[in-house]
């Protein structure tokens, strides 16, 4: 009984110090309105910048995924270490294992064989050398539109003799779609071989150093050029991205009993890793900044407030108003102005979120990219909370000075102040 008198009567102090702040920032209208115009403006940049940049996130992120790594990929132990030096080492069987789950919905899209290699093209006396994937023109339908065909179509099972090009390397070579090529690779008998080819389409991905250098052909005419069998990569594609983490978990056990490694995207997007790094430091710079600006403004809108009503205060505490009593009630002050500020700042982020990305915002390729995009605004629960709690909190460490100040005064020169 008595716990449940204590927070009785703590609850109605918080509620009375709610109210009297309220009325004292309803009575200075005009300094009130600009401080939480300063945190509603703060807020709503804040969001706005947050949302652009985790739309740049997700959609950089499933374009990485879907145009080249996949969600995840099932090798031999070592091959994306040393591979490259020495690829037929590393070769996988012919039939991909059974990877379905137990559990319904099923969260593996498909799975599909990749086999990569080097070697060189050419058209008429033009010959540079390339990065070759071979893929499931089947199975790759399931990626999507992350690999872009800018010019012509996109493999065919009907078509075993064509191949795709990225933008890149086309212009270095200087061919287009419909022109023959002759592809040289090393077989892995360690001879050379030829085949004779037709460019059927162009394509462009989110990385420009790789449509510099990437072709693609089915899988069946790679492994006829390399005289081998079997693959390098079975690429996993989820239904959800968010499965990724507990899919290579259930995996993983799985393949290490069949002497097979399981790597997620993530450890191979060293582009992607690099830029969310980057941006996620900007995010950091912008909060700092605008943390400041609160900060700022409302010291000077509380130590304002207190300024002009030391009479006041005087008085509350001839009255008996403690001087934790006084200090409580000026923070108080300070937090519900942020709490307001802050929620207007919610609406009106979310508001011009929405409006903004209906009408999108166009943005040239980034370095290192290829192609523009149109850019969106995502807003979060998370952008959201936390772009609120920086609000409430910034403006409560900003309220405790003033507030200190205020509870210090003596009584006698507070009441003098009134003469």
């Amino acid at each position: 009984m008595r716990a449940m008198g204590k927070m009785t009567s703590l609850v109605r102090i918080f509620w009375l110090d709610l109210k009297l702040a309220f009325r004292n920032i309803v009575r200075q209208k005009r300094r009130s309105v600009i401080a939480i115009g300063a945190v509603a403006f703060g807020i709503t940049a804040l969001i706005l910048a947050n949302g652009f940049i985790e739309w740049i996130f997700l959609d950089f992120r499933e374009s990485t995924i879907k145009s080249h790594l996949g969600h995840l990929q099932i090798v031999r132990p070592g091959y994306h270490e040393a591979g490259k030096a020495d690829p037929y080492a590393f070769l996988l069987p012919d039939i991909i294992p059974e990877l379905k789950t137990s559990y319904e919905p099923q969260p593996i899209k498909t799975v599909a064989p990749r086999i990569s290699f080097s070697g060189l093209i050419s058209h008429d006396e033009s010959t540079i050398s390339f990065i070759g994937d071979g893929v499931s023109p089947q199975e790759q339908e399931a990626f999507g539109n992350a690999l872009q065909i800018s010019a012509g179509r996109n493999l065919s099972a009907d078509d075993p003799r064509s191949i795709i090009v990225g933008e890149g390397l086309a212009r270095n070579l200087g061919v287009n779609v419909g022109d023959q090529v002759v592809l040289l690779a090393t077989t892995a008998s360690r001879g050379t071989n030829a085949v004779e080819v037709t460019i059927r389409g162009l394509f462009s991905t989110v990385t420009k150093a790789y449509d510099d250098a990437a072709i693609r052909m089915p899988i069946e005419t790679a492994r006829h050029l390399l005289r081998t069998k079997g693959s390098h990569v079975w690429v996993i594609l989820l239904n959800d991205t968010a499965q990724t983490d507990s899919m290579l978990a259930k995996l993983r056990a799985k393949l290490e009993k069949n002497n097979l490694e399981i790597v997620p995207w993530h450890a191979l997007a060293d582009f992607y890793n690099k830029t969310v790094t980057l941006f996620t430091k900007q995010v950091y710079g912008i909060r700092l900044i605008i943390a400041v600006i609160i900060l700022l403004s409302i010291t000077n809108t509380m130590t304002m407030s207190v300024m002009e009503r030391i009479g006041e205060i005087g008085t509350a505490m001839a009255l008996g108003v403690k001087r934790m009593g006084i200090m409580r009630l000026f923070v108080s002050e300070g937090v519900l102005i942020g709490c307001l500020g802050g929620m207007i700042g919610l609406l009106l982020g979310v508001l011009f979120a929405h409006i903004i990305s209906s009408i999108g915002v166009p943005m040239p390729p980034p370095p290192g990219m290829a192609r523009g995009y149109t850019g969106q605004i995502l807003v979060t629960w998370n952008i959201a909370l936390e772009s609120l709690a920086l609000a409430v909190g910034t403006t409560l460490v900003a309220s405790i000075y003033p507030a200190w100040r205020a509870s210090r005064m003596q009584i006698v020169d507070a009441l003098r102040h009134n003469r």
